[in-house]
């Protein structure tokens, strides 16, 4: 019998430093795991070769390449050269500190600022789980970058709802649901339709009159989520992660006719291939420059998106879990190290009769926050 609690993390992918990804072993992890420390877990950040993981009690802890914990914390987010903690302060106030990840939280961090929420209670670690508002900071006015300058203010009239940083840029969703990013533009992950360059945020024309409830950046690509749980996505498909037909995936081998398996409405399976009305071959996507609409099989709604270096997970609205792009270290979920360019089900929620309610990926990962189902 399932044991009684709120919920759990799970993990799945690449684990070479030692990152805490459930009872794996090895350097990957093909099928999600739950974490030891799941249940109290209710945040997560994931770079490369660590993880941060903030618990209920307000603990941050450190898992991988670099090891350490401090106290009195509200929320992490981690990166190769920065490790961002925003300590819980006086009243409303909060310390926002940067540290080298080595330094496993001790001694003088790189650089501190005092900081205000919005709104107090915002960043209460007790609540709901979920990937905290880093690097955005609380006061919705400013953001902090892993390379100098730290702080990083923001356009008064930007009224940040949320921030993600790729590896080259950025996005921002404003308080009216619309999307601006800015940075390196060179894989189309920006949206303008161009490879240039933006050094302040420009707002995304093309999805002008649609309200999104949520971004997310990968290493170079962008995905949002609109309140009617239709998906947008543009940028790199080097590795399948925008679900368009690609070259790598076809040359592997794996993927020539672009075969896969999905589902009729019925939950039969079914195969497809990568073709156009006419029977010719479908066109290989490098770089889609603008967001394109995409479709997840048997129409469901998307709630929750995350992306990791070249993969992709959706949540959708009725609880499951969605990933494709790239699969090398099984941070795909499908208890293999296939790449995918299409989306396709976790089926171990379904099996285990788990609700997904969060997901946040690192580069070569990916972890899921999931309930029992008929659990709220």
């Amino acid at each position: 019998m399932a044991e009684e609690r709120p919920g759990a993390w799970f993990g799945f992918g690449f684990c070479g430093f030692g990152q805490e990804l459930g009872s794996g072993r090895g350097h990957q992890v093909h099928s999600p795991s739950p974490l030891r420390a799941g249940v109290d877990v209710c945040r997560v950040s994931a770079s490369w070769s660590y993880t941060a993981f903030v618990t209920r009690g307000g603990c941050v802890e450190l898992s991988g390449s670099v090891s350490g914990s401090a106290g009195g914390c509200r929320d992490a987010w981690a990166s190769e050269g920065l490790l961002l903690v925003l300590r819980a302060g006086p009243g409303p106030e909060a310390l926002l500190q940067a540290w080298a990840p080595d330094s496993a939280l001790r001694g003088e961090p790189l650089w501190a600022h005092n900081v205000v929420p919005e709104a107090e209670g915002e960043d209460d670690p007790g609540g709901e789980a979920q990937t905290g508002r880093l690097p955005l900071l609380p006061c919705a006015r400013a953001y902090v970058s892993p390379r100098p300058p730290f702080y990083r203010p923001l356009a008064p009239e930007l009224r940040a709802r949320q921030l993600e940083l790729g590896a080259e840029h950025a996005l921002l969703l404003d308080a009216a649901g619309q999307v601006f990013s800015w940075g390196g533009g060179r894989h189309g992950q920006l949206g303008h339709g161009t490879l240039e360059a933006e050094l302040e945020p420009r707002l995304l024309e093309a999805l002008q009159g649609l309200t999104m409830a949520e971004v997310a950046a990968g290493g170079w690509h962008s995905v949002c989520v609109s309140e009617t749980g239709d998906i947008y996505i543009w940028g790199w498909n080097e590795s399948g992660q925008l679900a368009l037909p690609t070259r790598n995936l076809a040359e592997d081998g794996e993927t020539v006719t672009r075969e896969a398996t999905g589902l009729n409405e019925d939950g039969s399976q079914v195969k497809r291939t990568g073709r156009v009305e006419d029977g010719a071959p479908a066109p290989f996507i490098a770089v889609q420059p603008f967001p394109a609409l995409l479709d997840l099989p048997l129409g469901s709604d998307a709630a929750k998106v995350s992306c990791g270096s070249r993969h992709t997970a959706v949540v959708t609205r009725t609880g499951e879990l969605y990933t494709w792009g790239w699969g090398k270290y099984g941070q795909l979920g499908h208890k293999d190290t296939t790449s995918l360019d299409w989306p396709r089900r976790v089926e171990y929620f379904v099996d285990e009769q788990l609700q997904v309610k969060a997901v946040t990926c690192g580069p070569w990962n990916t972890y899921v926050y999931a309930v029992e189902k008929g659990k709220s």
